[in-house]
C-alpha cells in the first residue's frame, strides 16, 4: 500500500485502518464522522487545527509500517 502524504484524505486513511482515529483525536480532530471531514486532506486538517501536518504524517506510516 501506498504512503500516507499531507494529501492523503482523512477517509482514505481510516478506511485503511479504523485505529488511526486515535491519532486525529490526539490532536483534536473530533469530527471524524463529518462526510466533509472524510474528503479533508491531513494537510488542509491540519492547517484548520493548528497542529503540524508533517509530524501527524509520520505517525500515520509508523503506524502502517512504511
Amino acid at each position: 500500500m501506498a504512503a500516507v502524504t499531507k494529501k492523503s484524505t482523512i477517509g482514505e486513511v481510516l478506511s485503511r485502518d479504523i485505529q488511526t482515529a486515535k491519532y486525529f483525536m490526539e490532536i483534536g480532530m473530533h469530527c471524524l464522522g463529518c462526510p466533509a471531514s472524510q474528503a479533508e486532506s491531513i494537510e488542509e486538517a491540519c492547517m484548520v487545527h493548528g497542529t503540524d501536518a508533517d509530524d501527524l504524517v509520520a505517525k500515520l506510516n509508523q503506524h502502517f509500517g512504511e
